[in-house]
């Protein structure tokens, strides 16, 4: 699988998510979502959690960048659609843990997860509410000793990066951040429609949605012009 470094930031460019979360399951990676924010704001902290896990292309960002380190074919994958392509295609063989979000969150993620994939075995859940040092050393032991094949972890970065290298230090599994997909699969939170999100103008749909964002977009304008200029 290929991969190249943005700005300090090694991201990988699989073929396709099942190229990805294949590599993922085989080599117990944690999968950690690049976009264009990630490799501008690029820090001495966060290049070293990326660079420790397997970065993928979350965003279109990212995307012109791999495409403009010379890597032709580059498949952009969203990580709140890759959780759900992961549980589709493993659910009938493998086990999950779910931690993150709020607790009326992530239990109703938990129920409509049982719905729609019959059978699936979550072995356990919990909020993103960590507050002692003793919650999360439980968590640790728990996941520990339930030994699921897949933890997805929704609390944001890099506090869940942080979490889930604690977790596999204890049990290697395959792991994947999952930022507020909890909310955007419960429907607490809106994702661009289809037509914004197959065009690539999600970022311009949240702007619209959104009018405070439009900071962050200003720096996308920058990230465009590094890019360009080949800074990255």
């Amino acid at each position: 699988m290929q991969h190249k470094v943005l700005n300090g930031v090694s991201t990988y460019s699989p073929g396709s998510r099942k190229e990805l979360v294949e590599y993922a399951f085989h080599n117990k990676k944690i999968l950690v979502a690049v976009n264009a924010e990630k490799i501008l704001h690029a820090t001495e902290d966060s290049r070293k959690i990326i660079n420790r896990n397997l970065g993928y292309p979350d965003g279109m960002g990212a995307v012109m960048a791999l495409k403009q380190k010379g890597i032709k074919e580059v498949v952009k994958i969203p990580g709140c659609e890759l959780w759900l392509d992961i549980i589709q295609a493993y659910h009938k063989e493998n086990s999950f843990y779910l931690v993150g979000g709020k607790e009326e969150i992530i239990q109703e993620t938990v129920s409509m997860l049982k719905k729609q994939f019959p059978g699936i075995r979550i072995l356990n859940y919990r909020n993103g509410y960590i507050k002692t040092d003793e919650e999360k050393h439980e968590l640790i032991q728990d996941i520990a000793g339930k030994k699921p094949d897949v933890v997805f972890v929704a609390m944001g970065s890099p506090k869940q990066e942080l979490l889930m290298e604690a977790i596999q230090q204890k049990h290697p599994a395959l792991y994947q951040g999952l930022g507020g997909s909890f909310d955007v699969f419960t429907g607490n939170v809106d994702r661009a429609p289809k037509w914004w999100v197959k065009n690539n103008l999600e970022w311009a749909y949240r702007l619209v949605k959104q009018p405070s964002r439009i900071k962050r977009q200003i720096h996308l304008v920058k990230f465009v012009y590094l890019l360009k200029m080949n800074k990255l």
